[in-house]
């Protein structure tokens, strides 16, 4: 299996929208009613809105797996010294083969260049796909919000 991380471009959004749907669908599941899940996925991951956000650097990078797209994370640095990640889902059918780790470790170091020393992510409560990787990774949950959690990634 040849992975390589690169930057999306547009021709990348429809697989990103799909992937993101199905990865939020399956994050809220139990958690939230079927009409509001619809009303949010029409909202963030449609084609007009994702090809927008590709546009302004919101998806920062894609894991390409043979030329198919199978994971995409996005963020920024929202303030000095402070790196956010506001999307990150692998495509189900590549889980556990290292493309989310090698997703966060581009994004993370990209911050770092930019000043980064610490790094946040917002996580839906009970997420047993988020938590444990973001554990593994060093991060540990906000007692202050638990829906957060945080990291140190530069001394």
């Amino acid at each position: 299996m040849n992975i390589s991380i690169i930057k999306p471009t547009t021709e990348h959004a429809k697989e990103i929208s799909r992937i993101c749907s199905v990865g939020w669908r399956q994050t809220v599941e139990g958690y939230y009613s079927e009409e509001y899940q619809i009303k949010n996925i029409e909202y963030w991951y449609n084609h007009e809105r994702v090809v927008e956000d590709i546009t302004k650097g919101a998806y920062t990078h894609v894991a390409m797996v043979d030329k198919k797209v199978a994971g995409t994370i996005g963020g920024a640095v929202t303030e000095p010294g402070v790196s956010e990640i506001f999307v990150f889902y692998v495509d189900d059918v590549y889980r556990y083969k290292g493309i989310g780790t090698k997703l966060l470790d581009a994004f993370t170091k990209e911050h770092m260049k930019k000043g980064a020393t610490e790094q946040y992510v917002s996580v839906q409560e009970g997420n047993e796909l988020g938590i444990p990787f973001y554990k593994s990774r060093g991060f540990q949950q906000r007692k202050e919000d638990n829906k957060r959690f945080w990291r140190r990634i530069r001394d």
